[in-house]
């Protein structure tokens, strides 16, 4: 039963913040110590990113650069986007989006279900590009009157609004035992304003980003380095990044993870399963690249993970079975026997006869094209010839094309039942077996190697 005390808000905005955190007992049970979960979802836009959103807007306020009827432009993955248009929608601003073509067509229709215009950038190009979704804001921004641009990769209100409140919750919420933070890296605001928060009540506590492959971030903290040749496309969304955003603080920064796409899509949709949290792409990620790091922690380390915003935004994409399937993260659903035959019901047998002469198995492999036939005796299956073992009893004996099937032939073809797994069928063609029989329908059907690598392919 929840026992929460009531509060009526004079607006949306006063609910931003103070934000749950949960343990994880299921899917970190292999830990040698608790991990929690500091979930922002339950922020109203769902996502970390209204902290931020709102704290540039109320500085930009107090600093003149946003007056009564201006409009907002930002470049943004979404969930910003979603934080800017909540303090617009009560503020009275007119709110202006880029993004990427990358992003969820879930998080797009949000942004224009709350009032925002969108402009959708390629992603494919790079940031100084004039359609870069960077320099699209940049333009947008110059263009129209009494606008402001609050660019939160560069404005430092993004990792200040971590500092004042992220921060203090995960100490508070933690009793200050928390050693290590681990969130996945982006604009850089939370990592570097939740590490500077922390590392000033305790220097040893540990702040693993998590980054992506196609990122820049790994590699330049750990060389100073900004490697051109680190950056290309990836599917991961809101972490990672081609630039160096000013509000990301490496010298906070303990260590940074690379997690795959397919990594970070999969342990979301772990994460749902085993721990009822329906979250973000990136989420995932975060989790990975912790599971990635389980055995640099100890016993009594407590460690806490942020995940970043709702699987809501990705329902089109790693929540939907088609798409995992179309990039290789997941298989399509194992192919039984019946599954292969069920095209080629009517097809008929290809198959010889004990009193047949070994030329008329020779004639029919050659007519139809194939290299094995099944034996046949009253509709049993009793034998098998296949070009292999013809071409040896050829070799030893030119007279065998004269002899009757049944006296050279080698012995059956296994049987399967028509409901075997394709992946368990494979196991049983090998050298000695170059095809498997099953019987559906009142018919045999025969699988030959061919058959099950085109399957496959």
């Amino acid at each position: 039963m929840i026992n929460k005390e009531k509060k009526v808000y004079d607006n949306i905005l006063e609910t931003i913040g103070d934000t749950p955190m949960i343990k994880m007992s299921n899917i970190a049970s292999d830990f040698p110590c608790d991990v929690f979960a500091k979930v922002e979802y339950f922020n109203p836009g769902h996502s970390v990113k209204d902290r931020m959103a709102l704290k540039m807007i109320e500085d930009a306020e107090a600093e003149g650069k946003l007056k009564p009827g201006g409009t907002i432009i930002e470049c943004t993955s979404g969930n910003t986007g979603m934080g800017l248009a909540l303090a617009a929608v009560i503020k009275g601003y007119k709110l202006i989006c880029t993004l990427s073509d990358k992003q969820s067509k879930e998080k797009m229709d949000i942004l224009r279900a709350m009032g925002a215009e969108i402009y959708v950038c390629p992603t494919s190009v790079p940031p100084e590009h004039p359609e870069s979704y960077y320099s699209v804001a940049e333009r947008l921004n110059k263009e129209i009157p009494n606008s402001f641009y609050p660019y939160q990769y560069d404005n430092l209100s993004n990792r200040q609004a971590h500092y004042e409140s992220t921060g203090p919750e995960i100490w508070e919420q933690t009793e200050g035992k928390i050693t290590h933070f681990v969130v996945g890296v982006g604009t850089g605001g939370t990592i570097s304003g939740v590490a500077k928060y922390l590392k000033e009540k305790n220097p040893n506590i540990k702040i693993w980003g998590v980054d992506s492959y196609g990122s820049v971030f790994k590699k330049y903290h750990e060389t100073g380095i900004f490697d051109e040749n680190e950056i290309y496309s990836y599917i991961t969304e809101g972490i990672g990044e081609d630039i160096l955003p000013k509000n990301v603080d490496f010298s906070l920064i303990d260590h940074f993870e690379k997690v795959t796409d397919k990594d970070g899509a999969l342990v979301a949709r772990e994460l749902a399963k085993k721990e009822g949290l329906f979250l973000g792409y990136s989420c995932g990620s975060a989790f990975q690249g912790l599971r990635q790091l389980k055995d640099e922690l100890k016993p009594n380390d407590c460690v806490v993970v942020l995940f970043h915003d709702h699987g809501s935004r990705y329902v089109g994409k790693i929540y939907n079975d088609d798409w995992m399937k179309d990039r290789g993260f997941i298989a399509d659903t194992e192919q039984t026997v019946a599954d292969f035959i069920r095209p080629n019901m009517n097809r008929d047998l290809v198959a010889v006869k004990t009193e047949e002469l070994v030329q008329h198995a020779i004639d029919k492999m050659r007519s139809s094209d194939v290299s094995q036939l099944p034996v046949l005796k009253n509709d049993e299956l009793v034998g098998s010839i296949d070009d292999a073992h013809l071409f040896q009893q050829l070799v030893d004996d030119a007279e065998v094309k004269g002899k009757l099937i049944g006296d050279v032939m080698g012995k059956p073809f296994p049987v399967v039942d028509h409901n075997t797994p394709m992946k368990e069928l494979s196991k049983l063609i090998n050298r000695e077996n170059s095809a498997v029989m099953t019987q559906w329908h009142g018919k045999w059907h025969i699988i030959t190697k061919h058959d099950i690598i085109g399957a496959i392919g």
